[in-house]
């Protein structure tokens, strides 16, 4: 039952998580796009930012439906969770139901009918109070995830956890690695993702000027956002050696402690039996650099980590708990989630320079539009690979050093009922990836003049839209 019930909320949340990044980075592009538009009084900008803005209205439905689906599980499939964690878990998603939800929602509405009712200004600010909305929710939601990782500000009191200071929630170091390295993550993944689909329709040699354009913009930003994931990403690291050896040590494989000069293993084949890679491709000394900054440095391994877990915890959950994590999953979700961040800074550099003038040079190196294309679908599975390390990395807790998961599980779900409900879900969760990408398809096929309004734009920078002023 404990495995059914965590397969349904991972598969909940994988797929949750495959469109709210995307949604925030949408908003940002739209909003970028928008603002060149104001500022350049270029309207092919316009038609960009109407264009990229449904496939973000689009990508917001979706995360919307499978959040709410999200949220239902707490209830059904986790309720000794919610009553342990529910003082705490209550005030930050609250706040974002009815505030950055709600604003974010308010906006979207007003952005997507007043195109020529406000200046383009004002217009323009609309998108942007909906990126900042979208930021805003997933600070909160984070902020109960950090508690997860790292309890802050709370106090125990008859078997549950209560809050002790809501500004130390938000002090919360977790926080402030996590939160960035989200956001950047969010912001990258929706450039690449606008990248891959304008490579894709300059194969085709369609629109050239206008996936030109759109190319030019996202890989700026993919640049900048990839290079910001990977800084946050490192500052990250550093405070999980520290807080959660465990995770950090399964990341990298490493069963027993290494010398005072680490080498760091690219790939390698790893013997969860025998405790020992059998096989692997390293670089000397660079996993101290990567956990301390200097060439020297050891790295403890699981073996040892596990014994001081068993010395701090037996106590309280028994000699019999296991506090290995799956080191397998983790390390390779690492390789995937830092190779991708890393990939996409090279292939944003290269674009950028193919791009460089009347960017002719783009249509021909069309093996780079090939790999961009390509880059579309890698920054889903990246973010993917870095929510399995955040979330399994903790293992056996829910809320690390408090409660277990096996604790958190609701004692009154069936077998038979959770094995139906994964079932459901997986085929209601099939059917909302099809339609979005369905959907997405048919609107990059249509191309930017599908839309009457954008065919025969009224120009807000015309005389008489300033008329009034």
């Amino acid at each position: 039952m404990l495995s059914l019930a965590r397969f349904q909320f991972a598969m909940t949340t994988v797929f949750h998580f495959f469109f709210v990044p995307f949604s925030i980075g949408m908003a940002l592009v739209t909003a970028i796009m928008e603002t060149l538009y104001v500022l350049k009084k270029d309207k092919l900008y316009r038609k960009m930012a109407q264009f990229w803005g449904k496939i973000f209205l689009l990508s917001f439905a979706v995360g919307v439906v499978t959040g709410i689906i999200q949220e239902f599980q707490f209830g059904m499939n986790w309720s000794d969770y919610s009553r342990f964690m529910g003082d705490i878990f209550g005030a930050p998603l609250a706040i974002e139901a009815l505030l950055a939800f709600f604003m974010e929602s308010v906006f979207i509405g007003l952005w997507l009918f007043t195109w020529d009712r406000f200046k383009p200004a004002l217009h323009a600010a609309m998108i942007w109070l909906v990126m900042l909305g979208s930021s805003i929710s997933a600070l909160w939601i984070l902020t109960a995830n950090s508690f997860m990782q790292h309890p802050v500000a709370y106090r125990l009191a008859d078997g549950r956890a209560e809050m002790a200071s809501f500004a130390g929630l938000l002090r919360n170091p977790q926080l402030w690695v996590e939160f960035p390295h989200v956001i950047f993550g969010a912001f990258t993944t929706a450039a690449m993702a606008v990248a891959g689909m304008s490579a894709w329709r300059l194969l085709k040699k369609d629109h050239e000027d206008f996936y030109k354009r759109s190319l030019k913009v996202s890989l700026w930003l993919a640049l900048i956002c990839s290079l910001g994931t990977i800084a946050v990403g490192d500052a990250q690291s550093q405070f999980i050696i520290k807080d959660q050896p465990m995770k950090f040590a399964a990341t990298e494989g490493i069963y027993k402690d290494t010398g005072k000069r680490a080498p760091w293993s690219i790939v390698e084949g790893i013997d969860a039996k025998g405790h020992k890679a059998t096989w692997k491709v390293e670089i000397p000394d660079m996993l101290s650099v990567l956990s301390y900054h200097k060439t020297t440095g050891a790295v403890k391994g699981m073996d040892t980590i596990n014994q001081e877990l068993h010395a701090k915890y037996d106590g309280q959950y028994g000699k019999d708990m296991n506090y290995y994590v799956p080191p397998k999953t983790l390390f390779w979700s690492f390789r995937v989630m830092a190779g991708s961040g890393m990939l996409f800074a090279l292939v944003s550099i290269l674009g950028l320079i193919a791009l460089r003038g009347d960017g002719h040079r783009i249509m021909k190196w069309r093996w780079l539009l090939y790999v961009l294309g390509i880059c579309l679908w890698l920054p889903f599975a990246a973010n993917t690979a870095g929510w399995l390390i955040t979330e399994l990395g903790r293992y056996p807790w829910i809320v690390y050093g408090l409660f277990t998961i096996a604790d958190a599980v609701s004692k009154s779900v069936t077998a038979g009922e959770l094995l139906f409900s994964n079932i459901t879900y997986f085929l209601i969760f099939t059917l909302l990836g099809a339609t979005m990408i369905f959907f997405a398809h048919r609107t990059l096929v249509a191309g930017p003049d599908a839309d009457a309004q954008t065919k025969a734009p009224v120009d807000p920078f015309a005389k008489e839209a300033f008329a009034h002023d």
